[in-house]
Parts: structure tokens; sequence; C-alpha cells
């Protein structure tokens, strides 16, 4: 079991190490969600006449869960699988005694170290201008780490089924993404969808952590009034984490074939 622990540590290390000598993407990344919170919050503001406080600390849940997440655990996840097959990373894995299993864990934990970073750009950001967090901080953190573990699960559904080629990302995170995140608030607030959208938007994944991250973390509702979205987020969370490692592990049976 430590051995296990140990190759994961050293997985997430190496891929954290790489991306921090990618400069760039560390500091798109960083932009990226500083800049969705700032228009979503001026755009909020202006239209539904808030406080900037107040339209700092409605925008930044919908900021964080629907679009900085999205990109860097999702698309990075995808981004990380391809670029493993193309580097012929993986065959060189497969004469190495690493275990499957912490490779897999390696690329979860260290998205999970991206999103507790865009974590504390986004809430740090939003505090600074005003915006008061007064819900349970645990439970927050737990919906974070829940959306987190969603995205790399279908990361990995869509980097080894989907992308063969670098060039396949965008494309594919556009065609599956974009739509998503537009019908699950991350750009508008729900509360502005017709009733046909808002039907639709009970089926995607992006609508459940939007709401119940908002509920939980600025403490406007209680966790019996978002239990049904939290109930949706786990079960989605446990379904992809499972589809992922399977289709994970069925692109290693292609590989070592080839």
């Amino acid at each position: 079991m430590a051995s296990f622990f140990r190759e994961t540590l050293a997985v997430a290390q190496r891929i954290l190490t790489e991306l921090g000598r990618r400069r760039r993407s560390l500091v798109f990344w960083a932009i990226f969600p500083v800049l969705i919170l700032v228009l979503n919050s001026l755009i909020l503001a202006e239209r539904a006449q808030l406080e900037q406080a107040e339209a700092f600390q409605q925008s930044a849940p919908a900021t964080l869960v629907g679009a900085a997440l999205f990109f860097s655990c999702l698309g990075g996840s995808v981004a990380t699988v391809v670029a493993e097959r193309e580097q012929q990373t993986l065959k060189r894995l497969f004469l190495s005694p690493l275990n499957g299993g912490a490779y897999f864990l390696g690329i979860f934990v260290a998205h999970c170290a991206i999103g507790v970073g865009q974590t504390a750009l986004v809430w740090g950001l939003a505090i600074a201008m005003g915006a008061e967090f007064s819900g349970s901080l645990p439970l927050s953190l737990g919906i974070i780490l829940l959306s987190i573990a969603a995205y790399v699960g279908v990361g990995f559904i869509l980097g080894t089924q989907f992308a063969r080629r670098t060039e396949d990302v965008n494309a594919l995170i556009a065609a599956f993404g974009v739509p998503l995140l537009i019908l699950g608030g991350a750009f508008l607030p729900v509360s502005l969808f017709p009733d046909s959208l808002l039907t639709l938007a009970e089926y995607n994944p992006i609508y459940h952590m939007i709401i119940a991250l908002e509920g939980i973390a600025t403490g406007s509702e209680t966790v019996e009034a978002v239990a049904s979205h939290l109930w949706f987020l786990g079960i989605f969370a446990i379904a992809m984490t499972a589809s992922g490692w399977l289709a994970y592990y069925r692109m290693l049976r292609v590989e070592r074939q080839l």
C-alpha cells in the first residue's frame, strides 16, 4: 500500500513539474477564471442591480466549478492522456513496475492540486471584492472535490475514446463542453432561462455543481434544500470515475497490443 501511494504521488509530481515548466499554461489558467469572475460579476451587478460584493459572491461558484475547473480538470486530463499516448509515455510505463491504478489516481491528484489553486484564486479575489462565504467550508470543499472527480473521469473517457491527437482536444472540448457550460449557468444565471431550458438543465451535472456550491458556500441554502443536487453530483462523480477507469483500462489493453 505504501508503494502504491508513493507511485501515485510520483505521477502527480511529474505532471505538476511538467506543467510548471510550461509557465504560459499556468498564467493562462490563472487569468481565465479571474476574467470570467470579473465579467460575470460586472454583468450581474448591472443587470440585477446588485452591490459589487453581492455580485462577486454570486458569481464565484459558477466561475469556479462551471468554468475554471471544467477547462483545467476536464480539458487538462484529456490533454494529459492524449499527450502521454502521442509521446509513447504509456509504452515506457509498461516496462516499469508502476501500478496502473497509481497512474490513474496520480493524474486525479495532480488536477486536484490545480483545482485547489484555482479555488484559492477565485475565492480570494471574490473576498477581496467584499464577498462573504458564510456557509460550510468542509461541505463546499467536498462539492469542489466531487466536481474535480467528475471532470477528470469524463476527461479520461474523452481522452481515451475520442481524442487521438493533440489537435483533437480543443475541438472536442469546444463541441462537448461549451453548450454544457452555457446550459449549466456558468456564463448566464439560470434565472434567465426559459422553462424549456431549465428542464434540460436539470440533466446537466454542471448545473447541479453550481447550484449546490452556490447554496452551501454562501449560506443561502440549507443542506436539505440542495440535497437533490448533492445526490446527483455524488452519483455522477462516482459513475464518471468508474467509467473513466474502465476506459483507461481498455486503452491500456489496446496500447499493449500495438
